[in-house]
């Protein structure tokens, strides 16, 4: 029995953006808090707009309740349409995925987001026709194939007022002095050119409008292939090393013309490497690496961990999570790629060789692997801008299909795969490793990988630069001032107020090299849902953990044969690699220098922040990197503050009271899921076996418990 409470009678309507329009709603719908047996929950109506599906309860008219990190755009009770992953409806207590036209329409409907967020309503009380129109409209807006032009991304662009700032540092590489001045940045304008061979896309739609390739390549190189068979380059070393991507030509081709494609290679192959004086390694990433089918496959299995709407489907599956989590593969093909990046970064560091990584089209995992050695190899690159700026030269105007990869018209499924995200769960391998080397956070992070599905930013909506060029201006490119102002993800401010912002910059950020600094430890949780993977032997190694010739049982069983025949590829001297990685290892890091990932057992983690953030049975109270990072936070603004009135007494200036606006933190309160969330229900670990659990009647007293304190740390296992 559902104990109703008469829902009130007050208005609430949405909060609509420029160019977003209502398309259908329901009163009286019933939203669930992700709790077992209470039933609790709040009345209120579910819309759903061109941009949205929104649940407004009474909470949704003031602005009392709002969080610190509030975002403008999306609120806590908004999905984007592009955000929304699947749709259940439950019958008769049995869930049954929604897509297309709906005979029958459920009494529950359950949303399960990309962004991992999983929220609960029910319909039981809602008026016939409003459920057929509601379930119908969210089903078809959010899982039905659309064309480009119908995304929201156009509807604001026409209606929404232009009026950022323009203070944004970050390089968008759109022009050519973009490129030249990041060769000279890096000092690879003595060998490699831009070039504009590419304008009007005379020579591929695929590659962007400016690109640099060796000064040696010639135009009519340039142009027979389509740009196929060409070296680009991505980022010269201080040594001289560049590391350069090829799309490679299709495999399926007839005698004559594989000899010919041949030919061309072999020649391009020769004006690059002039041995001894400069060398060049040739890596084919798409028989090195995972395929994209593997990549999609391990993270579809990995999200299903964390989409959890209630207590007892949590404790049920923590007796088993570390096999649960060695099953999806995700944390090794983090591995996988993280060893790669160490591989390349070692040619270029080591052996001064010039490294052309080769892919079918080389959008995908060159773009992972060329900004991992990056962010790796050069400080500039885990700066905020810098960072930003890697972005839109590798991915964004690199010609990355995020519309594809992403699935944002709903397409075809095939195509879909978690590259971008892969690659920021790499950095925040590094991130949490290093913490002072990078001037941005995990919430960064975070944020950013939230911004793939909000579609008022043009950054991840199109597969290329000529599909962003051509959409601009909705008729030609000879048009250049067209009707389409599309924002830019980099502009924080659209999405984030400056006290809010505060979470994306690291305050321990070293501005200088540190080398003497002790690493931070990185915290870890109290029930056993440990963020990484034990190691397998008995005594591990850190020089035969990883490097060792031999696979060991985790990793064969993980990866298979493909993969484990590339672990024992003879390509390449192993010992070199080990020597390198156990030589930087054993000395004090630089924070502005060469930095490595820890890729041994343990050390590839859970992004936690990311994937547990809405799980309150995760969350630690008063306790996680939010703590410190909260403390940090007061300091900094009680030093300032400080700053300012011995300024105002240096100067003598008779003024009134400093104004500082005190922080609302209070970091004995907060939970490690801040700040997504705020404190929720304390979560009970069972102490009889999970199947008792579930048999009780009276969990709604244990739910209701106050605040207490629990040891999640007993042998779950």
């Amino acid at each position: 029995e559902i104990h109703i409470k008469e829902p009130v009678e007050k208005e609430v309507n949405p909060r609509l953006l420029p160019g977003e329009l209502l398309l259908c709603e329901a009163s009286t719908v019933y939203k669930y808090m992700q709790e077992d047996g209470s039933n609790r929950g709040t009345y209120g109506k579910l819309v759903c707009t061109n941009f949205k599906i929104s649940f407004l309860d009474d909470d949704s008219a003031s602005d009392d309740n709002e969080p610190q990190f509030k975002n403008k755009i999306v609120g806590e009770n908004d999905i984007t349409l592009q955000c929304v992953d699947q749709i259940y409806g439950v019958y008769d207590e049995k869930k049954k995925l929604l897509t297309g036209q709906l005979r029958k329409y459920p009494e529950k409907l359950i949303i399960y987001c990309k962004d991992l967020r999983v929220f609960n309503f029910c319909l039981r009380y809602t008026k016939e026709e409003e459920v057929k129109r509601i379930v119908s409209g969210i089903v078809h807006h959010s899982q039905t194939p659309k064309l480009l032009k119908r995304l929201f991304l156009f509807s604001y662009a026409t209606a929404a007022p232009n009026n950022t700032d323009g203070r944004n540092q970050t390089v968008m590489f759109e022009t050519l002095e973009d490129w030249r001045d990041e060769l000279e940045r890096t000092k690879g304008n003595v060998r490699y050119k831009a070039v504009t061979t590419n304008e009007g896309y005379r020579v591929s739609e695929k590659l962007p409008l400016y690109f640099v390739v060796p000064i040696c390549i010639s135009e009519e190189s340039i142009l027979k292939y389509e740009g196929r068979g060409i070296p680009i380059w991505c980022w010269s070393c201080h040594n001289g090393a560049a590391l350069l991507k090829m799309s490679a030509f299709p495999k399926e081709q007839d005698d004559s013309t594989s000899q010919m494609q041949k030919a061309f290679l072999d020649g391009i192959y020769k004006t690059i490497s002039k041995p001894p004086y400069e060398l060049l390694k040739l890596d084919d990433l798409s028989s090195s690496l995972p395929s994209l089918q593997d990549i999609q496959m391990a993270y579809t299995r990995f999200k299903q961990l964390f989409l959890i709407d209630n207590s007892t489907d949590f404790w049920a599956t923590d007796v088993k999570w570390f096999s649960l989590l060695e099953s999806t593969n995700w944390l090794e093909i983090i591995r996988r790629v993280l060893k790669k990046a160490i591989e390349v970064a070692e040619c270029l560091e080591i052996q001064h060789t010039n490294v052309l990584l080769i892919e079918e089209s080389a959008t995908d995992l060159c773009c992972v692997i060329s900004s991992l050695v990056q962010v790796m190899m050069d400080s500039y690159s885990r700066t905020k801008s810098g960072f930003q700026s890697l972005i839109q030269k590798e991915w964004v105007i690199g010609g990355h299909s995020f519309l594809d990869r992403c699935n944002h018209l709903h397409k075809s499924e095939k195509e879909e795969a978690p590259v971008f995200l892969l690659l920021l769960n790499c950095v925040w391998q590094l991130v949490q490793q290093y913490p002072p080397a990078f001037e941005f956070t995990e919430t960064y992070l975070t944020v950013l990988s939230d911004s793939l599905y909000v579609p008022i930013f043009s950054t991840f909506f199109f597969n290329s630069q000529h599909q962003r060029d051509t959409n601009k201006s909705g008729e030609s490119l000879k048009t250049q001032s067209g009707p389409f102002r599309f924002l830019t993800v980099w502009d924080w401010a659209v999405q984030f107020d400056p006290k809010a912002q505060a979470f994306l910059n690291n305050p321990l950020y070293a501005e200088k090299p540190k080398p003497d600094k002790s690493q931070r430890k990185t915290s870890r949780f109290k029930h056993q849902r440990q963020l990484s993977l034990p190691l397998t032997q008995a005594k591990p190694s850190t020089k035969r953990g990883f490097f060792r010739e031999e696979t060991d049982h985790l990793i064969k069983n993980i990866l298979g044969k493909r993969i484990g025949k590339f672990i024992n590829s003879a390509d390449e001297p192993p010992n070199s690699l080990r020597e390198f990685y156990d030589s930087w290892h054993s000395k004090p890091v630089d924070y502005h220098g060469l930095l490595l990932p820890r890729i041994d057992g343990p050390e590839i983690k859970v992004w936690a922040q990311r994937y547990l953030r809405w799980i309150p049975e995760a969350q630690l109270h008063g306790g996680g990197t939010i703590a410190t990072a909260a403390k940090i936070l007061d300091l900094m603004e009680e030093v300032q503050s400080l700053q300012v009135k011995m300024d105002e007494e240096h100067s003598q200036a008779v003024s009134g009271d400093v104004h500082s606006v005190p922080m609302l933190r209070n970091s004995a309160r907060l939970s490690s899921l801040f700040p997504f969330a705020l404190l929720q229900r304390q979560s009970v670990k069972p102490a009889l076996p999970t199947s008792t659990w579930k048999d009780l009647e009276d969990e709604d007293d244990l739910v209701k418990r106050d605040d207490e304190f629990v040891d999640l740390s007993g042998d779950m296992l």
